[in-house]
This record gives C-alpha cells, sequence and structure tokens, in this order.
C-alpha cells in the first residue's frame, strides 16, 4: 500500500462493488481532497463512464474471477466545476486465484472540456495546487511543501506536473512566474499568498 502513496499516477483499490478501499495522493487530487476521504466512497460517486454498458463485462468478470485489464473511458468534475476526461484501466486483482478479486484502477487524465461559456482568460487551479504555488514563491523545497500540504513529495510533484502540463510551462520558476500573471498569487502580499486569501 505505500507503493501507492509513491506513485504520481492515480490509483485506487476497491471491492468488487467499486468502493474505495485504498487511493493514493495523485487519485484524490483530482478532487482537492486528501486520500483517506476517498475510502469508503463508491468510484461511481467520482467517475461518470462515457459508456455505461462497458461495466458490464467488469461485473462478469468478478463474478467469474476472470484476470484481465478493462478499458473505460470516464468524465468527471473538478471542484472548481471544470469536466475532465480520461480513461481507467480497470484490473481484477487477488493475492490467490480462488480469492474474490479486488478492482485496481489505474487513471490516465486525458485532458479538460472547454466550459460552453465564455472562454475563461486564466487557467484555474485546485485549493491544494493554489497553495503549493505560494510555498514554491517563497523557495521552499519540495520536501518543505509536501509537509506543509500533507502530501508526499511525489504527491506535490503530480501537482507540479500537471500545472506544467496545464500551463504549457517548465519548472518552478516558470511556474511562480505563471501564477502571479494569471492573478493565482497576489502580487501586493509577502510572503506570497494566494489571491483572495486572507
Amino acid at each position: 500500500m505505500l507503493l501507492l502513496d509513491h506513485l504520481p499516477l492515480p490509483v485506487a483499490l476497491c471491492d468488487p462493488q467499486g468502493v474505495i478501499i485504498v487511493a493514493n495522493p495523485a487519485m484524490a487530487a483530482e478532487w482537492g481532497m486528501l486520500s483517506g476521504q476517498l475510502q469508503g466512497r463508491n468510484a461511481l460517486d467520482f467517475f461518470h463512464p462515457r459508456t455505461p454498458t462497458r461495466l458490464h463485462p467488469i461485473a462478469e468478470a468478478v463474478r467469474l474471477r476472470r484476470r484481465s485489464r478493462y478499458p473505460v473511458e470516464v468524465t468527471w468534475s473538478t471542484p472548481d466545476g471544470t469536466e475532465r476526461y480520461g480513461e481507467i484501466d480497470v484490473d481484477p486483482v487477488s493475492d490467490t486465484p480462488e480469492a474474490a478479486p479486488a478492482l485496481m484502477l489505474l487513471l490516465r487524465v486525458g485532458g479538460e472540456r472547454a466550459s460552453s461559456g465564455a472562454a475563461e482568460k486564466e487557467p484555474l487551479v485546485n485549493e491544494i495546487e493554489a497553495r503549493i504555488l505560494a510555498l514554491a514563491a517563497v523557495g521552499d523545497t519540495t520536501a518543505r511543501i509536501a509537509k506543509a500540504v500533507d502530501l508526499t513529495a511525489d504527491g506535490v510533484n503530480y501537482h507540479l506536473t500537471q500545472l506544467s502540463q496545464r500551463w504549457g510551462v517548465r519548472g518552478k520558476a516558470a511556474l511562480v512566474a505563471r501564477a502571479y500573471v494569471t492573478g493565482v498569487l497576489d502580487p501586493a502580499a509577502w510572503p506570497p499568498a494566494v489571491s483572495g486569501s486572507e
């Protein structure tokens, strides 16, 4: 289970009915949550399969204890209302062939859908990303940022990578500069602070 915390890809382990047993920080970050907050919730509370009939072969595989990978195209909404899309690989797994399988979910984020209204002028960030950017602006190391936001260093790196891809920039300095230009960080505050925060 400790290995999951260090994976930069969003991963969760569910029981046969889809109830989340454990999720890594990268998975929880999709909803601006901590890993423990997903535990006990059904994965379908978060993800919406584009083709619900794609779930039928998974239910049959669990019933018959088959081992195979089942890709499912999904959409979900982030806390700020952005609709994202991607694909989940669902793998029935168990310690022994006789044991009832659990479901390993591996999420590959495809991207974000443009809103139907006017295009946003600046990219949005979630609360954790904003806090990471403010700490990076101070010059904190990844380890210190991780401790401050209660993530692993890999979790922080995951968020920085997501921001880099979303904004098309590389490195902490470029991310911090972009955060100021887009108004995520308050240019009049020292130490650096998220715009609109006290």
